[in-house]
């Protein structure tokens, strides 16, 4: 795996040692299960995958690297880099401008963006609408593009499936910065259409099965399908492909559904004519970091801490899973832990953020599940941890524990 120069800063000498010790006693990552770091009145249950991912990780050396070679020129971004507010907030106090909000809206205005200045493309990618636009005005991308290459590959998947005359659903957030650039290729060679969830795919399938009149297609799906789409006959061979960072699991639930919608409408024997098979294109960072949630699941804890940016889809994915099972706390950064008694997290459904007493329960021994999304630095979920530690005065100390974990 490639190793990226990124500001030290971003990297914790607690979670980079752990991560050095399961990398060394596992390589090729086939064990899911948590790390166990017990500091005696409190353990913590580590998820085996966390953090920045590859993707992440080349975004942020491609910024850093765009700042230093470019001392004198004005530098922006399309938007945040990731959905992370620490990395954001230190590329912004670096000089770095935002031309667009995360839902597209203008913050600066193009007429002011001139063909000397540096534009640095987010790791989610931008529209092919963008891009011509930069391109008149003679600003080059090519040299600060950071959009990850799991994202690429997506892209890639959507084009092959057009020329082969498929229709793409695509399961994304359709406000999503990437998906709104997965369906901006997408849409140049095939009928594209977006949508969200399971719910979703069952209401496509009933159109596709004649169980809803098609008349009713338009306004249910609105603004989610290309001008070329035709309900009529779009929907009679699809591949299924999806913003990298929704779940995994469910991705590959709604292809499976619609495939077997299609085995019933066309015979398992025509299956192929009718769906294309898109495994291909789920991210790796994104299965591995949930399936180590899910082996986070197995142990029974008191509460779990799930660390990262608030519009951070894949942060948002580990809450839902964490959720199902135990009281879950959604957490920017250690600022978010007001005492021992007191938690500020924020409710992903509602949107809002709330405080919550008494997280922590009073017994012998706590057990909090720990983690985080790809976007968020180590050294941000190091903060948390040695924040829930001073709130446990009678616990070991980490070099103890570090060493114990080697000993395993």
């Amino acid at each position: 795996m490639k190793k990226f120069d990124i500001p030290s800063y971003y990297r914790s000498s607690i979670i980079g040692k752990i991560k050095e010790i399961r990398q060394n006693n596992d390589p090729r990552k086939k064990d899911s299960s948590p790390t166990i770091l017990d500091f005696g009145p409190v353990r913590f249950y580590l998820a085996r995958h966390f953090g920045f991912c590859f993707g992440v990780e080349n975004a942020i050396e491609i910024s850093y690297k765009a700042i230093e070679e470019n001392p004198n020129n004005r530098i922006f971004l399309l938007s945040q880099m990731i959905h992370n507010p620490d990395v954001n907030n230190d590329l912004q106090k670096r000089g770095i401008k935002f031309i667009m909000d995360t839902s597209g809206n203008q913050l600066i205005s193009w007429d002011a963006i001139h063909a000397e200045d540096i534009v640095i493309i987010p790791a989610f990618g931008t529209t092919l609408e963008i891009q011509d636009l930069l391109k008149e005005k003679g600003v080059s991308t090519k040299r600060y593009d950071t959009t990850c290459p799991f994202v690429t590959r997506v892209w890639k998947r959507a084009d092959q499936l057009g020329k082969q005359n498929h229709t793409v659903i695509i399961h994304g957030k359709h406000d999503h910065e990437e998906t709104r650039a997965t369906y901006s290729y997408s849409k140049k060679n095939a009928p594209s259409l977006i949508i969200k969830d399971m719910r979703e795919a069952i209401v496509l399938a009933d159109f596709i099965l004649g169980k809803r009149s098609l008349s009713g297609f338009n306004a249910f799906f609105e603004g989610k399908y290309s001008e070329d789409f035709d309900p009529n006959t779009s929907l009679d061979k699809i591949g299924v492909i999806n913003q990298t960072t929704m779940l995994a699991t469910e991705t590959q639930a709604i292809s499976n559904f619609l495939k077997e919608v299609m085995v019933q409408k066309y015979g398992s024997e025509n299956i192929k004519n009718h769906m294309a098979d898109t495994r291909d294109t789920l991210c790796y960072a994104t299965n591995e970091n949930q399936d180590a949630t899910y082996g986070l699941l197995k142990l029974k804890a008191d509460l779990a801490l799930v660390v990262g940016g608030y519009n951070s889809s894949n942060t948002s994915h580990l809450v839902e899973l964490c959720e199902e099972k135990l009281p879950t706390y959604y957490v920017a950064n250690e600022q978010e832990l007001l005492s021992s008694t007191k938690i500020n997290h924020f409710d992903y459904k509602e949107k809002t953020t709330q405080i919550t007493t008494n997280y922590l329960p009073k017994k012998q021994v706590v057990n909090i599940i720990l983690t985080s999304g790809a976007s968020c630095p180590d050294t941000v979920v190091e903060n948390v941890l040695n924040k829930i530690l001073s709130y446990f005065p009678e616990a070991r100390n980490v070099e103890e524990v570090l060493a114990q974990l080697e000993e395993i």
